[in-house]
């Protein structure tokens, strides 16, 4: 029997690991100041480099201005502050958690998972390390070699590359190890007969997630901001953001890949052999509840961390780049970081109001809507949010411009803000239970079967991009206006820095917007685990509970209320999603603006080839497009052929006489087949991008503008019409199972065969195009200078012959991709 770990338990290796980690940042500065120091005169650290860049971002010094009192240095040390309690608010709700009574046979399943999917993190932890090594040869020729920086300033880069890799990993790490004990605590809390532990349970293990995610994200930048040399600071951002955004990239592609081949192979069981859903003698259960972790818990958490940091960079180097007076760089740069800080206070305080109303309206409620308080949440954080943002901007810059600036950003802020409730409303509309295009979808499939199925989960798809474009459109145009008000007195180019507020409030309620995608994996998870530990079979189990727990038990009804659950939960997590591209894709606009001010000295240069005018320009755009749809095929193929495998494996191995449980040897070689598959496909993928980003750097910065732009785009509509389409034939397959109770027909068979071809669609390459989007437009800040760089050096001969090197390189992994992945002829 596998015990439960402890708080000190390799479980959480990574914790002390990671605190480590933050030390040494905190004592990287005399380091730095040092190095500054042995710096030749005649050499200083990116002398050769011209025009601004990541090289030059010298954050000003933040005790130049005053705010109530105290610096902004020292007000910012107060924020460390409030990271802290943010990181121990989700170390007590995970100890909390762990101490919930469950059944010792519930408690074995989640074990069991829990120990598959360390197994998986700890290969793609090694794996993230060969990637970095691409990374790190990059940084080091560019910093190193053409930017004269000394070997120690460049290790100490090397190092925060891999803090950012550290941070990603071991908030996944987290939320997997939260989220494999909450579900059989869950489940357990279903056999009480009341609806309320089966919600709450979930939603706390999320919050855990949320908050211990955004404090320690927050509490790396704060540490670079405050303790590493001002001249430095921009560089260490950079390979902090760049590292988080490798292993969110890495994570979230091999996680998509993962859970969607174990949840294609276990669902095809159920039409092949007419069996129940989490039939425990199905070898592949074991692979879904391992994928729903490596995909829905591991990859979220690790995009959501590297989301708030990127973002956060974003606004960093617009700030230093765009904004002339330092004075005011210090009240924006301070402005933003305790707007940061308080949204961590606004989302904790919004969960405790939230959790007292629905405990006093659903706690002893044998049955409630799953999904209203969850919505109720969201909504109340939004609110809370947007009353702290006008609140805390009065208080820090009310004389900021012409004296009206202060309610202008927050403003621009609240756009974002309230994307954040207004974005999963239409998402719902769309993938909701109780939504007419999944209804639609329900009908369709029982006339028509998969084929009308499938046709219409593609019409809830499309019409959900139409919507949600406009939903954002409108709200960055809303920013876009305000932002003509005054904000061009203080900056160049005032409406990319309105984009890059309205990105930045997309995640004012961060750890809320966490929580609820979180929860989705905790109630699948729970609903496999309650079928798996085949409680219902133990001999005198009614008298055991009634005995040890005081509780009469109906198995049915446990069951109905758990499949409920989960379909709140595949509502929450496809309400994520277009969230977080969402913010990928505004949030590029100022990376890209980062980009343009290099090229254009400061936009006083070469304008006239961000044109259609000029062909480059014109062909990246029309690239652009090409890469995201080899990039939705090639992660499709990699699910396709790993499933083909599983399913090859589970019908020759699965048995139904005789047995109450699949082998562990059986389940443990599905997993297996799902890490290779998982592995194959990412290394492929993340190649392919990589070497795309140099060549198109390399070959022409106008046109690599242009390909930025064109992905973020394509990827954007892309990403929400998959994600939104596979929501709705997900949910239509939980409306025949749990509402309309057609298990077995051959409705439930059409509906499952939809959902398989939504799997992909919404947890492998839609939610993967949002770190994608961000690591190729982080990346390209220091591939397009690499690349100009070397021009301005060497001549257009070298980056030209370079870029072709490149891309034929990218243009082999994009080859491999498939005709190294496909299904072969002979296999059968």
């Amino acid at each position: 029997m596998i015990g439960v770990r402890t708080l000190r338990g390799k479980a959480l290796f990574w914790l002390p690991a990671l605190l480590v980690l933050i030390l040494v940042a905190g004592m990287i500065g005399p380091m730095l100041a040092e190095a500054q120091a042995q710096t030749p005169p005649s050499t200083p650290a990116g002398a050769q480099h011209q025009g601004g860049g990541e090289a030059n971002l010298k954050i000003p010094d933040l005790a130049l201005v005053s705010f109530g009192g105290m610096n902004g240095r020292v007000l910012l040390q107060w924020g460390l502050l409030v990271c802290l309690l943010g990181f121990g608010f989700g170390l007590v709700i995970y100890q909390q958690l762990k101490n919930l009574p469950v059944h010792q046979s519930m408690r074995e399943i989640s074990e069991l998972i829990y120990e598959t999917c360390k197994t998986y993190l700890v290969t793609q932890g090694k794996f993230l390390l060969v990637l970095w090594i691409f990374i790190a040869v990059i940084v080091t020729f560019y910093f190193g070699v053409l930017q004269h920086f000394t070997s120690q300033q460049v290790a100490i880069i090397l190092f925060f590359s891999l803090v950012g890799i550290g941070g990603s990993y071991g908030v996944a790490w987290f939320g997997m190890r939260i989220n494999t004990f909450a579900n059989s605590r869950t489940a357990f809390a279903s056999l009480r007969g009341l609806a309320f532990p089966v919600y709450s349970i979930p939603l706390r293990a999320g919050m855990s997630v949320g908050m211990l995610l955004i404090s320690v994200e927050l509490l790396i930048m704060l540490l670079i901001l405050l303790y590493v040399p001002r001249e430095f600071a921009g560089a260490c951002f950079i390979g902090f953001a760049i590292g988080e955004s490798l292993g969110a990239s890495a994570l979230r592609i091999a996680g998509g890949i993962f859970t969607k081949i174990a949840d294609i192979g276990s669902d095809l069981m159920k039409i092949v052999f007419n069996i129940k859903e989490d039939d425990a003698r199905n070898p592949g259960v074991i692979a879904d509840c391992t994928g729903d972790n490596a995909g829905d818990s591991v990859g979220p958490s690790a995009d959501g961390f590297e989301t708030y940091g990127v973002t956060g960079v974003a606004l960093i180097s617009f700030i230093v780049l765009a904004v002339a007076q330092e004075v005011v760089q210090v009240q924006l740069l301070v402005w933003i970081f305790v707007m940061r800080v308080m949204m961590i206070v606004a989302s904790g305080a919004s969960y405790f109001i939230n959790d007292a109303w629905a405990r006093a309206r659903y706690g002893q409620a044998t049955r409630m809507n799953f999904e209203r308080p969850l919505t109720s949440l969201v909504w109340i954080t939004s609110i809370v949010s947007v009353v702290l943002t006008y609140l805390v901007s009065w208080w820090l810059i009310p004389g900021l411009g012409d004296g009206s600036l202060w309610w202008k950003l927050a403003t621009v802020i609240t756009c974002g803000t309230l994307a954040g409730a207004i974005i999963p409303e239409f998402v719902k509309v769309f993938t909701s239970t109780e939504s007419a295009h999944v209804r639609e979808v329900v009908t369709s499939a029982r006339e028509g079967g998969a084929s009308l199925d499938i046709l219409s989960g593609l019409v809830a798809g499309n019409f959900s991009a139409y919507w949600l474009g406009m939903v954002i459109v409108g709200l960055m145009g809303s920013a876009y206006l305000v932002s003509r008000q005054g904000m061009g007195d203080l900056m160049i180019a005032p409406a990319v820095f309105a984009f890059g507020l309205v990105a930045f409030g997309f995640l004012g309620m961060g750890p809320v917007t966490i929580a609820v995608d979180s929860y989705g994996p905790v109630t699948d998870n729970a609903q496999s685990v309650f079928e798996l530990s085949v409680i219902e079979q133990v001999p005198g189990i009614k008298a055991e509970l009634r005995k040890d727990h005081g509780f009469d038990v109906n198995f049915e009804s446990a069951k109905h209320m758990l499949e409920e659950n989960d379909g709140a939960g595949n509502t929450f997590k496809a309400t994520a999603k277009p969230v977080l591209i969402g913010t990928a894709v505004v949030g590029a606009t100022t990376m890209i603006f980062s980009i343009i001010m290099v090229l254009t000295h400061g936009l006083t240069q070469n304008l006239d080839k961000l044109s259609l005018l000029h062909p480059p320009f014109l062909l990246g755009l029309i690239t652009g497009g090409a890469m995201i749809y080899w990039f939705t095929g090639a992660s499709t193929q990699a699910v396709s052929t790993g499933a083909y495998r599983a399913v090859e494996f589970i019908k020759a191995n699965i048995k139904l006489e005789g047995v109450t449980k699949a082998s562990v040897t059986d389940s443990k070689k599905v997993v297996e087949i799902c890490t290779q598959y998982a592995q194959k496909g990412m290394f492929n993928i993340f190649l392919a991008v990589f070497f795309a980003t140099l060549a198109f750097a390399f070959l022409e910065p106008y046109f690599f503008i242009g390909y930025l732009i064109s992905i973020a785009l394509f990827g954007l509509y892309q990403a929400v019409f998959m994600a939104n389409a596979g929501g709705a034939w997900d949910n239509a397959k939980k409306v025949v199972e749990v509402d309309l109770k057609e298990k077995g027909t051959p409705l439930h068979a059409a509906v499952v065969v939809g959902d398989t071809v939504g799997d992909p669609f919404k947890d492998t390459s839609s939610v993967a195009m949002n770190p994608v989007i961000k690591f190729t437009t982080l990346f390209g800040l220091l591939a397009v200078e690499l690349a100009v760089t070397l021009t301005a050096d060497q001549g257009a001969l070298l980056s030209r012959s370079l870029a072709v090197v490149f891309f034929v390189i990218s243009v082999v992994f994009v080859w491999r991709s498939f005709y190294s992945m496909r299904i072969k002829v002979g296999a059968a």
